[in-house]
């Protein structure tokens, strides 16, 4: 059970502590955050509403952590780090519990997540050895001018501190794809977890804790972001911010100032159906990757683009499967669960009465409790629905009929997000242009949208983020290249 056993030590009464310096704390604000069950729309758990004053103290251990750990041989990370991943899998079940009440996710993907996510940082413990035990050696005459005087040695070497801050819908996992890269590379990590989900970073947090960690290494700090939000992005003490959100990041990156940043602010994914389609392949995918976790997903389909003369086959393969969709409580499996909040449910409904005032085809009848929103297929969507271009975080999927492949493109290319996209069709040469046209940071072929596998480059173009993620990408970006030059009195050749 969430809170209990091994994690007992992360509550106080019925609040949630947060972590500093290797300890649990009360924060002395006094003042708590409830987070919300999604499904019963009560408060389902609290944590502490930190001051800007224990983030201050949290950046000091930070940095005075960062410093000693970097000192900290390549091999013992590693070792540190699987020993996280596994005290985080064999305590999977009370994790996936808190993904259950916090953010309704349905219970056997709550535990795929923390599974997964324990994968993630031991994979990341191995790529971070050979990554960054490597080095260049340069050698000055290979350029134009110059004789053998110069020898140029290359490493990687941390930033310092890294502020990481996941978002609600992948909690755990997205929080451990900033913490294992930072830590591997000799950062410190402080973590800012979403309101919702708070308490499954918590739980995971304590993991590392129990692992052994060095004390100040790894904080985690609660509370909420109009108190210590900017405080935390615009801290001096901070080195690199890795962010995965909405909209929110734009406002960080204009704060930030010179520090990296590696951020991914979500897409409104484009699925491009072909005449030659697989359209069974088809409606499979859109299915899985329109409506999972009602579809509050930043690489879930968000559009479906399909060309005139096959829509009307797709539409009806696509609503045979909505059909068989399960709708209801995380804790029963469902396929549809509640999405997140209220504001979030208000928001899909206000995109989804807007659709119907302007003519759009409900495929299905709309229909909505509390937080849970049925699965809805919006056929003859067009460009002047809010549908068409706005991102909606929920089981809402518009159907635009297109009768070129150019229209396609051009309706995904004049998205403000790229995030990722898809085509199918079995002509892969057709395939491989339309990619290449397609202004997105991944394009999937024959298959929905995805992150994963966790070790592939994620990305998105235009203002779907800054930089790539995945785990080698993550591993460079939370390091910085250092050179030391060797000068040689006269010039000097191997076996010359």
């Amino acid at each position: 059970m969430a809170g209990t056993g091994m994690f007992s030590e992360i509550l106080d009464g019925d609040v949630y502590k947060y972590y500093s310096d290797g300890d649990w704390k009360k924060s002395s604000s006094g003042k708590t955050v409830a987070i919300v069950n999604p499904t019963t729309r009560k408060t389902q758990y609290k944590v502490q509403a930190c001051t800007q004053e224990e983030v201050n103290k949290v950046m000091e251990s930070a940095k005075s952590a960062q410093k000693a750990w970097a000192k900290t041989p390549l091999w013992k990370r590693a070792e540190l780090l699987h020993k996280a991943a596994a005290i985080l899998k064999e305590h999977k079940a009370p994790i996936a519990q808190c993904l259950i009440k916090e953010i309704a996710k349905p219970a056997k993907d709550s535990v795929t997540e923390v599974v997964r996510s324990g994968d993630l940082i031991s994979y990341t413990a191995e790529e971070g050895v050979r990554i960054l035990g490597e080095g260049k050696f340069l050698v000055s005459d290979s350029f134009p001018g110059n004789d053998r005087t110069k020898y140029c040695l290359t490493s990687k070497i941390p930033l310092g501190v890294v502020l990481a801050i996941p978002p609600f819908n992948y909690p755990v996992n997205l929080a451990v794809s900033k913490i294992g890269p930072a830590l591997i590379a000799g950062n410190s990590l402080v973590l800012k977890p979403p309101t919702q989900g708070a308490v499954s970073c918590l739980h995971m947090v304590h993991c590392f804790h129990l692992a052994g960690f060095p004390k100040g290494l790894i904080s985690c700090v609660t509370g909420k972001g109009s108190e210590i939000g900017d405080f935390l992005t615009m801290h001096p003490g901070v080195n690199c911010i890795s962010f995965t959100g909405g909209d929110t990041g734009i406002a960080i990156s204009k704060k930030a100032g010179m520090i990296p940043l590696q951020m991914e602010l979500g897409g409104k994914d484009a699925c491009i159906v072909l005449e030659d389609a697989d359209l069974d392949l088809v409606a499979a995918n859109i299915i899985k990757g329109g409506f999972s976790y009602s579809g509050q997903r930043c690489t879930a389909i968000k559009v479906v683009l399909v060309m005139e003369s096959v829509a009307d086959a797709l539409v009806e393969k696509v609503k045979a499967r909505v059909a068989k969709l399960r709708v209801g409580p995380p804790e029963n499996d469902c396929d549809i669960t509640p999405v997140v909040t209220e504001s979030s449910a208000n928001f899909i409904e206000g995109l989804v009465l807007d659709a119907k005032e302007k003519g759009a085809t409900f495929c299905q009848q709309y229909k909505r409790e509390g937080n849970l929103i049925w699965p809805l297929l919006l056929d003859n969507v067009r460009p002047d629905m809010r549908i068409a271009w706005e991102e909606p975080f929920g089981p809402i999927l518009p159907l635009i009929r297109i009768n070129s492949v150019e229209e396609g493109i051009y309706h995904c290319n004049a998205s403000n997000f790229g995030l990722q996209g898809c085509v199918f069709t079995k002509d892969i040469n057709k395939a491989v242009l339309i990619s290449d046209a397609m202004e997105t940071g991944t394009v999937q072929i024959n298959s929905a949208p995805a992150r994963g596998p966790d070790h592939f480059p994620f990305q998105g173009l235009k203002e779907s983020g800054i930089g790539s993620q995945g785990i080698t990408n993550s591993i460079n970006m939370m390091t910085k290249v250092k050179t030391t030059v060797i000068n040689l009195p006269s010039p000097s050749y191997t076996m010359g």
